[in-house]
C-alpha cells in the first residue's frame, strides 16, 4: 500500500512539473502598415496650443531679414571655382579668423572645404538665418588643422583632380593648358614647402571625410566650437549685400 502511494506521488509530482513547463513561443509572422502624415490627421488642440508661441518665435528668427542677394548664388556656375563655394570659404576665413588668432596668435593661411557640404542654392532676394540652415543643414564646426608642406602639396594635387569644385579661400591654383600645377600662392606669396601651414576646414574632413585623408597627417588640430552654419549667419548679419562671384583663385591658363 506505501509503495503504491509513492508511486501515486511521483506520477502526480511528474506530471504536475511537466504541465507547468513552458512551450517555447515562436514569431510566425511579421506585418506592417504605412500610415502617411496627411491634413486629415487630427491635430490636439492642447499641444498645437502649447507650442504655437515656441513655433512662432523660430519661425520670427529664422525670417527676419539680414542680408540681400542681387542674384542667385549657386555651386554649379564654374569648372574650378563658383560663386557659392567662394562665398562660404571666404564666410569662413572672414569669421574664423579672429578667433583662431585671439586664441593663439596665429592666422589662418587658408580654408579648404568639400563641394558637396553646400546643400542649397542662395536666391536672389531677402537673405536670413533659415537660408543659412537651407546651405549647411549639418552641425559641421571649424577647425584649423596645422598642415606641412607635403601634405599641402598632397592636398592641392586632390583639388586638381577632383572632379568638383570644392570650396578654397587664401589660396590660388594655377594650372597649364594640360590642366598640369604651374603655380600655387598662398596669401599673395609662393607655395612654401617647408613651411607649416594653418589651413581651416571642417571638423568633418579633419577626421579624413570626403576621401581627404591628408588632413589626418596634421601636426595639430584646433577646434574653433564654431559651426559653420553659425558662421554664415554672423557673415550675413555685418553685410548689407551678397557678393559671390568665380574667380582666378583656381583657374586655368589658357
Amino acid at each position: 500500500m506505501i509503495l503504491k502511494i509513492q508511486h501515486f506521488v511521483i506520477f502526480v509530482t511528474i506530471t504536475s512539473i511537466c504541465a507547468c513547463k513552458e512551450t517555447p513561443k515562436q514569431l510566425s509572422s511579421i506585418s506592417g502598415q504605412q500610415i502617411p502624415i496627411t491634413d486629415s490627421i487630427y491635430v490636439a488642440d492642447s499641444i498645437d496650443l502649447f507650442i504655437a508661441p515656441y513655433r512662432n518665435r523660430i519661425n520670427e528668427v529664422l525670417d527676419s531679414t539680414l542680408a540681400y542677394a542681387p542674384r542667385q548664388i549657386t555651386k554649379k556656375d564654374g569648372k574650378y571655382n563658383t560663386s557659392a563655394g567662394n562665398l562660404m570659404a571666404d564666410i569662413i576665413l572672414s569669421e574664423a579668423n579672429p578667433i583662431f588668432k585671439s586664441r593663439t596668435g596665429q592666422e589662418i593661411d587658408f580654408v579648404v572645404s568639400n563641394h558637396g557640404g553646400i546643400r542649397s542654392i542662395i536666391s536672389e532676394g531677402k537673405i536670413n538665418a533659415r537660408t543659412a540652415y537651407e546651405v549647411m543643414p549639418f552641425d559641421n564646426s571649424i577647425v584649423v588643422v596645422a598642415l606641412k608642406g607635403k601634405e599641402v602639396r598632397d592636398l592641392v594635387s586632390f583639388l586638381i583632380n577632383a572632379k568638383n569644385p570644392h570650396l578654397i579661400a587664401g589660396i590660388q591654383i594655377i594650372l597649364n593648358k594640360n590642366e598640369t600645377l604651374k603655380d600655387v600662392n598662398i596669401n599673395g606669396l609662393p607655395f612654401d614647402e617647408n613651411r607649416t601651414y594653418n589651413v581651416a576646414t571642417s571638423n568633418y574632413l579633419a577626421d579624413g571625410g570626403s576621401n581627404m585623408g591628408f588632413f589626418k597627417d596634421s601636426l595639430n588640430t584646433f577646434d574653433l566650437n564654431y559651426l559653420i552654419r553659425n558662421a554664415m549667419i554672423d557673415y550675413f548679419k555685418k553685410v548689407d549685400t551678397l557678393t559671390a562671384v568665380v574667380d582666378d583663385r583656381f583657374i586655368i591658363i589658357k
